[in-house]
């Protein structure tokens, strides 16, 4: 298993891509890789035009991004997988029953890396640590709202749907990156 983040939403075309890519520049320096998939995604489709102006606007080229369908191969291989809605993580855990420990959604998880200690990476690997650390938060942490999980589908909407949505992952990727940045 890798040092990855998989990024999971529904269709592979606006919210996993585009936390694919804003974290790809939050987590630039840091050893972990980062990729997106869909659980009900068609492969091979060209991310949504409005997720792709706020892609480019992260210094990579949206162009070459294709979505892809969630597969246990991609599961297996993520040391920490952040879904967009708590269904998303269900079906995540559904595909790989022992993914659970390590799939959270990306509002929970940014709730818990908040109130997380500095990992212990002497046994583990980078994100291996910081997942660690965010469960042994989560009995610090008051129940949220199922509204408080899910990263609102911006499908449909306009230019600035879209950038509310982008705005929500990076506010929710920076407790992450912390946390991560803290276990290296």
């Amino acid at each position: 298993m890798a040092d990855r983040i998989l990024f999971v939403c529904h269709a592979n075309m606006c919210r996993s891509p585009m936390a694919e890519y804003l974290a790809g520049v939050l987590m630039r320096k840091l050893p972990v890789e980062v990729a997106s998939a869909g659980v009900a995604a068609l492969d091979g489709r060209r991310m949504h035009p409005f997720a792709a102006q706020i892609a480019a606007g992260t210094g990579r080229d949206p162009a070459e991004f294709r979505s892809r369908l969630l597969a246990p191969a991609h599961l297996a291989d993520a040391a920490l997988v952040l879904t967009a809605t708590r269904r998303q993580r269900a079906a995540c855990v559904s595909l790989v029953p022992a993914a659970l420990h390590r799939t959270f959604t990306l509002r929970q998880f940014a709730r818990l890396a908040a109130l997380a200690d500095a990992p212990d990476t002497t046994d583990a690997g980078l994100l291996p640590a910081a997942v660690r650390a965010a469960a042994v938060a989560r009995g610090r942490l008051q129940p949220a709202a199922p509204a408080d999980d899910d990263l609102n589908d911006p499908i449909g909407g306009t230019p600035a749907d879209f950038r509310r949505c982008a705005s929500e992952i990076e506010r929710s990727l920076a407790p992450v990156a912390a946390l991560i940045e803290a276990a290296g």
